[in-house]
């Protein structure tokens, strides 16, 4: 007579003990891949001598007088010139917010430990939701030069093609409008640029004389090494995948925005800073735990010439 097994199933000559055997899970749950929020750090103009709470607040920029380049003549009193009038800014305040419910029975039954998680997850979401917000604001700005190859000029979003990718020739362009604009650089004497990583590999390979790499070789040669952006042209550039980016270019070409900004180009005021919130639980059977964030804020565009978004394609997603 053949032997007879006990093992972990039931098959031929094989008795099954399968009730003791079951499927381990690792208590330890991981977060989601994130990026770093840090759009909102542009907003560095806020209110300094405000008047009273309100659904908005209302900026005021005085205008200087036209240049006085006649002479004087020494018997004639000079006529008086009248000031100009404020140009003014008004940024809305809006509720933001979000909430989630978590159960007692949740937390009974979960292998994890359901609560830390889920306030870590609050706490991002509201700083991931903001800086959506912020972006909104900050690339509808009315400067925009748009990346072109040498067969095409684009005029408009629509237009950009999969070939038409940034260089470094848009960045010289766009820090010498800042400069012409009297724009006060963000640090000493550069500009901020906020670059997204696929539009970041298309200007650090560009081979031409001039580019990233050329100048990094040979004129910064401490700072060349892979993946770093550093300075350039007279920006310091940011490296993040929270820039905009959206299939509305020719043919659904996905076309991204670089943002460079000198100081002031967005206001943001506040009624109440963006918080984390723990609800009272007030069901019947005490069951039901809210948690959530809440804030009263806006932003608005402050100095326009401040402000420059390029709108390129990326080779990478050609």
């Amino acid at each position: 007579m053949p032997n007879t097994y006990t093992g972990t199933s039931t098959i031929s000559n094989q008795t099954g003990m399968t009730n003791l055997v079951q499927t381990a899970y690792d208590r330890y749950v991981e977060m989601a891949l994130r990026s770093q929020p840090l759009i909102r750090d542009i907003a560095d103009k806020r209110p300094v001598q405000q008047a009273m709470p309100g659904s908005s607040v209302v900026f005021q920029i005085y205008a200087d007088l036209a240049q006085a380049t006649s002479t004087l003549t020494e018997n004639v009193d000079p006529d008086a010139v009248a000031l100009s009038n404020t140009t003014t800014v008004t940024v809305t305040l809006n509720e933001y917010g979000n909430a989630a419910l978590l159960t007692r029975k949740l937390g009974l039954f979960s292998l994890s430990d359901v609560d830390p998680a889920a306030a870590d997850i609050i706490a991002y979401n509201m700083a991931d939701s903001l800086d959506s917000v912020v972006m909104t604001e900050l690339r509808g700005g009315s400067n925009v030069r748009f990346a072109r190859d040498s067969s095409d000029t684009p005029t408009q979003t629509s237009e950009v093609e999969i070939t038409d990718i940034i260089k470094a020739d848009d960045i010289r362009f766009v820090v010498a409008k800042l400069r012409a604009n009297l724009a006060v650089p963000r640090q000493g004497s550069l500009y901020a640029a906020y670059i997204h990583p696929e539009v970041s590999f298309d200007l650090r390979k560009e081979a031409t004389g001039g580019g990233f790499q050329d100048l990094h070789k040979y004129d910064a040669t401490e700072n060349f090494w892979p993946g770093f952006i550093g300075t350039f042209e007279g920006a310091y550039f940011i490296e993040t995948p929270r820039m905009y980016s959206a299939t509305d270019g020719a043919t659904s070409a996905k076309v991204y925005r670089t943002i460079i900004v000198g100081k002031q180009a967005l206001a943001e005021a506040v009624a109440e800073e963006p918080h984390t919130i723990m609800g009272p639980v007030t069901d019947k059977l005490m069951r039901h735990r809210p948690l959530g964030w809440y804030g009263v804020l806006g932003w608005k565009r402050y100095r326009e010439a401040a402000l420059y978004r390029i709108e390129s394609a990326s080779s990478i997603n050609a």
